[in-house]
């Protein structure tokens, strides 16, 4: 692998993206060194991935510079988040926290709501499953240096930078991620726009216009779905994502799709369907 890109995402942040770009991943895993401006340590925020797990850490470390990392989070459970977490939490030196316990070091798990002190500012855990399970946001309103004056949140893979995330079915649910749109779409007040720093891709300017926008997307496929099943014969519930129905149904809704991103599709399209079943149309 070669060398990692960094980037200063904004006033409290600063972007290292880990190469390791794929379809799923776009340009790869974006790691995130959040810090008030006068602090003399730093919160890093999803390692990466496992290969070039250690070059990636040295462009990290040259972020970081003579500051102290003071804790290390993780936004949930998937290989190019959690795959560099023990190169990291060795390197660094600092407790690892997340929803789930197996990806925890010398910490606790992350609680929905808790207001983390750390790095000179304040970080407000916000509970978003759907994409995963443990999926969280994390959310500083003190990052609030125009154009974000609400501040700013990192969503991990809930909103990316670029397209629309998929539904990690079953583990993921459209039901969770609905709630979560919602939730992200609160974050943002009236006139106090939040910027979005997703885990994959670029800033987007308003969580509450992308939130908003992911929703809308999300409602369109369901209506879609219902036509399409119209006159399927009687679908079992929980759907199965493998099933024959699931894949005849991807390949009419995405008969173009790279293969790559098939499975995917497909536990999205699972997801979808399943919701639709328990919320029929009155």
């Amino acid at each position: 692998m070669s060398s990692s890109t960094t980037l200063a995402s904004s006033q409290f942040t600063f972007r290292v993206t880990q190469d390791n770009p794929s379809g799923m991943t776009l340009s790869g895993t974006n790691t995130y060194v959040i810090a008030a401006p006068t602090a003399d340590s730093v919160v890093i925020v999803d390692p990466g991935f496992p290969q070039g797990a250690a070059e990636h850490a040295d462009a990290v470390a040259q972020v970081i510079g003579d500051r102290s990392v003071e804790l290390i989070l993780v936004t949930h459970h998937h290989h190019d988040h959690t795959g560099a977490v023990d190169t990291f939490h060795e390197r660094f030196g600092a407790p690892v926290r997340a929803v789930a316990e197996q990806w925890c070091r010398q910490a606790s798990v992350l609680l929905a709501n808790e207001v983390i002190s750390a790095a000179g500012t304040q970080i407000r855990v916000v509970a978003t499953p759907g994409h995963t399970s443990d999926s969280v946001s994390f959310f500083l309103p003190d990052d609030d240096a125009a154009p974000h004056p609400g501040g700013t949140v990192l969503t991990g893979d809930t909103i990316l930078g670029e397209g629309t995330t998929m539904l990690d079915y079953p583990d993921g649910t459209l039901d969770d991620y609905l709630a979560s749109m919602k939730r992200l779409r609160d974050v943002e007040g009236a006139g106090r726009q939040v910027a979005v720093l997703p885990a994959h891709g670029p800033t987007l300017d308003s969580v509450a216009r992308t939130a908003k926008d992911y929703s809308d997307h999300r409602m369109v496929r369901v209506d879609q779905l219902r036509e399409m099943i119209a006159d399927y014969p009687q679908i079992p519930t929980p759907v199965d994502w493998e099933s024959v129905t699931v894949h005849d149904l991807s390949m009419q809704l995405y008969p173009k799709l790279p293969e790559v991103v098939r499975t995917p599709a497909k536990k999205t399209l699972a997801a979808t369907l399943e919701y639709l079943l328990h919320n029929p149309k009155e």
